[in-house]
């Protein structure tokens, strides 16, 4: 063969193989376009590993699930990358920027599952472009999203919480002015997510004529017994506990017994009230009452992830045997309005079976609406309340149910309510963000 020859079969190669990569170029593009990446700043070690293990082993079953049994959503692939921030603030920042974004692709959601991990990482929502989903915690007056456009309070907030804790213990007393003159303490972990709840918490008092003392307890809050000491010698009437991690949650039961505080007497915050919280403590944790934003239970969805994702064993949880519980069951609530928010986007921007973009995630978490009968179409109607999203409107069904520890199992003892004024609490939201919009030279957003 002549040496002409050989370089017109080897320029024939390489114009064959430019022909071939560029054949394969929009093919790589479009299977890139199928994903949709979700960053997870997971707490699995640490003394709250009992809330992450679950939260987000239910987060990460819901995803799984959803490719399992419908290939993506619209045909879009879910995937997602975890990044240990052991519910420390300062390691949910490093988490953030290290989950930002991974090849070509943003992630458009966070969950810090804590409060201060979320009041650490708010301020970088807007710029970057990324919701901030606060699933039954946070920042309160994020509600307003007018001044918040970018954080969501989807299973409800604090200070909506606590006004559930109140209204339920005067209807144990026989009704609001029963109230006067009762000492309530608001016993709490020495941070953001335990001081969240007092604005409202001591408005409430103030109108209600309640004696509020407020006792923080330092992290990671295994030592109690100077609080409860402090509690007795007051003669409390009620306690509402916010504590985080298993250790606090049990040693406060066991030190409420110690001083012989009557467990019916104490109120625990939604992230202090699950199953892991409850059994350390033993017998003494009998009768406590929880407000929960999800309950427990196997509902349908839950059984369906247990068959397909536990069925092909690819199950998130470590101790299969927890699948059903609170925080587990909570994780996949706060999952469903991912992939809920995902398919808005989808239908609102016309990109069905295409990726989206934060800015556009953004505009479907705003469309939210989980109607009852949404639920049920899940699969999990009475796991959580429904709720609504609006332009204005970022917080979510702000109803909770009222559980009580029998011992092995919480039985409710509500229905789902909300708080006893809910245009009140609407009103300190408003007014607080307002003030926070002032203070920053934030032009608010006209809905």
């Amino acid at each position: 063969m002549s040496v002409y020859s050989i370089r017109t079969l080897a320029w024939r190669g390489v114009f064959v193989a430019g022909l071939a990569c560029a054949a394969m170029a929009p093919t790589a593009a479009m299977a890139q376009a199928q994903e949709q990446y979700f960053g997870i700043p997971s707490s699995r070690v640490g003394p709250y590993s009992a809330m992450g293990t679950g939260y987000y082993g239910g987060i990460i079953d819901y995803l799984n699930y959803v490719n399992l049994k419908f290939g993506g959503v619209n045909g879009v692939k879910l995937t997602w990358e975890e990044c240990e921030t052991e519910y420390n603030a300062a390691r949910t920042v490093e988490c953030y920027q290290r989950l930002l974004t991974k090849g070509e692709q943003r992630m458009v959601v966070f969950d810090t599952l804590g409060t201060p991990g979320a009041y650490a990482v708010i301020n970088r929502m807007e710029p970057d472009k990324v919701v901030l989903a606060q699933y039954g915690y946070g920042r309160t007056d994020a509600a307003d999203g007018t001044v918040w456009p970018w954080v969501f309070n989807a299973a409800g907030h604090y200070w909506g919480q606590v006004a559930v804790q109140l209204s339920f213990m005067a209807q144990q007393e026989g009704g609001v002015a029963k109230m006067k003159g009762k000492t309530v303490v608001h016993l709490h972990i020495d941070s953001a997510f335990g001081r969240e709840p007092l604005p409202a918490m001591r408005e409430i008092a103030k109108q209600w004529g309640i004696k509020l003392i407020e006792i923080a307890v330092p992290p990671p809050g295994l030592e109690q017994q100077s609080q409860w000491l402090q509690i007795r010698r007051e003669k409390a009437d009620w306690v509402t506990f916010w504590g985080a991690g298993s250790g606090m949650n049990s040693t406060a039961i066991t030190n409420a017994a110690r001083v012989g505080f009557p467990r019916n007497r104490m109120v625990y915050v939604s992230f202090g009230g699950a199953e892991e919280d409850m059994v350390p403590a033993g017998d003494a944790a009998k009768g406590t009452y929880v407000t929960a934003n999800a309950v427990p239970g196997k509902f349908p969805l839950i059984q369906d992830i247990e068959k397909v994702v536990y069925g092909a064993g690819k199950g998130n949880m470590q101790n299969p045997a927890r699948v059903g519980t609170v925080y587990y069951n909570r994780g996949v609530g706060a999952a469903v309005t991912w992939v809920e928010a995902l398919k808005n986007a989808q239908r609102i921007h016309k990109k069905v079976g295409k990726t989206v973009t934060g800015p556009e995630f953004r505009d479907g978490f705003e469309a939210l609406d989980l109607s009852d009968a949404k639920l049920k179409e899940i699969g999990i109607q009475g796991m959580s309340a429904p709720f609504k999203m609006s332009c204005s409107k970022h917080d979510g069904s702000e109803r909770f149910r009222v559980m009580q520890w029998d011992g092995a199992k919480f039985n409710l003892v509500s229905d789902w309510v909300p708080a006893p004024d809910p245009a009140f609490i609407r009103k300190l939201i408003e007014e607080s963000a307002a003030k926070f919009a002032a203070e920053n030279k934030i032009t608010a957003k006209k809905c």
